[in-house]
């Protein structure tokens, strides 16, 4: 019978309980997680678990990183996720935040673009530091996803993006992300990549300013190739401006529509998957 333990595929016997198991291969781990949830009681292994065993407050070595990364990840995500490339245009509230979450479930490659400067406005809402402050957003964002996930590969392009460079920057991503601050760079965006780069989808957000509730936020497929992620109303004006949490949730449906397109599911969800 086989089972993965910590990413490593091996051989157990037949009957084999999940304590005789972590007696066998780390009898020193304190924290038992099989097939995404932490358990505290024995079991019975079944063909195909997933188990990972981890000790508390001990730095792994760089080959058990990964894996111990993504023990609470539902199974067989990891897999299908790990080679996928990902170019997120725009590393403001919406782009560090995307960033962040795909380095964090195991994206394989980012493409990341921005021209512009990390500033002091830009911390109420952005995942930066303010030792960052004057560091290019490429460079400081960069910087912070090799420290959270150092097996995420990162091709940082510190530039304006325009009609004519879109299309070879974003050549081979799987799915394009849309994050800007500008109706005029969104716009044109979507222009160019759904009309240059064949087959790809392009993940956008529109209205996520204020403190109007969450629940307005929503994400949406406008066509086979389009998503939107927002309350489409609500945008940045004086009076109404952008804050962490909105921006957050909106961020956060953008990059978890970009994990079920990789995973071949639709990106607003199916009432019939459960």
């Amino acid at each position: 019978m086989h089972v993965k333990v910590n990413e490593q595929t091996q051989d157990i016997k037949d009957g084999m309980m999940l304590f005789e198991l972590k007696r066998a291969v780390a009898p020193e781990a304190d924290i038992i997680v099989r097939n995404g949830a932490p358990v505290s009681t024995d079991t019975e292994l079944q063909q195909g678990d997933q188990v990972a065993f981890i000790t508390r407050g001990q730095i792994p070595s760089k080959d058990q990183l990964e894996s111990l990364m993504v023990a609470r990840h539902t199974p067989g995500v990891h897999e299908k996720i790990k080679n996928a490339t990902v170019g997120i245009a725009g590393l403001g509230g919406l782009g560090s935040a995307i960033a962040v979450a795909l380095a964090r479930i195991g994206v394989g490659k980012l493409i990341l673009v921005d021209f512009d400067v990390v500033e002091p406005s830009n911390l109420n809402r952005q995942q930066y530091f303010v030792d960052q402050i004057g560091l290019y957003k490429t460079e400081a964002l960069g910087a912070n996803l090799q420290r959270i996930n150092p097996y995420v590969k990162l091709r940082t392009h510190t530039l304006r993006l325009t009609a004519e460079n879109v299309p070879e920057i974003f050549a081979d991503v799987d799915v394009l992300v849309e994050a800007f601050d500008s109706a005029d760079c969104k716009a044109m965006i979507m222009e160019i990549f759904l009309g240059s780069v064949a087959d790809k989808p392009l993940v956008m957000a529109s209205g996520l300013a204020g403190f109007e509730s969450s629940n307005t936020i929503i994400t949406q497929k406008i066509s086979d190739r389009l998503v939107i992620a927002g309350d489409l109303v609500t945008a940045a004006k004086p009076g109404t401006g952008l804050m962490a949490p909105r921006v957050g949730v909106a961020a956060h449906h953008q990059a978890n529509a970009v994990l079920r397109l990789l995973l071949g599911l639709e990106p607003e969800g199916d009432t019939n998957e459960n």
